[in-house]
């Protein structure tokens, strides 16, 4: 099944969504956490991606997001690129299999899916957007 959701913040929230609800017959309940949590920390990077373009528009493309993130210090307040930052963190290991470690529950990723939300805002107020 495909699902067709544009490459955009609001559509990567909301396919985490309804991977969390469970709209998607035929997939795990491991798999839609690990797919929630990739379309979060993908939504995080887009949201960083467009602040540091307004904030640092003479910026070379990079491709790292650990790169963006670093720089994210200095187009917003140090608090707000530290759980930035954490948050990444957290998410990037969700969504990747580990043979000695549990998946995220549905607890962890509804938890990361609200601040994801709240760090959009908070960069969207802050570049502009």
């Amino acid at each position: 099944m495909t699902i067709n959701c544009p490459a955009s913040v609001e559509g990567l929230l909301l396919t985490a969504n309804r991977l969390l609800d469970g709209e998607l017959a035929g997939v795990t309940t491991t798999g839609r956490h690990r797919g929630a949590c990739l379309a979060l920390r993908t939504a995080l990077e887009l949201c960083v991606d467009r602040t540091l373009k307004v904030a640092l528009p003479g910026l070379p493309h990079t491709t790292s997001s650990r790169a963006k993130l670093l720089l994210l210090h200095h187009s917003t307040a140090a608090e707000t690129a530290r759980h930035a930052k954490a948050l990444w963190a957290q998410l990037s290991l969700g969504c990747h299999y580990h043979l000695y470690e549990l998946g995220p529950t549905y607890d962890q990723v509804r938890a990361w899916r609200a601040e994801v939300d709240d760090l959009v805002r908070e960069l969207a107020y802050r570049s502009g957007n």
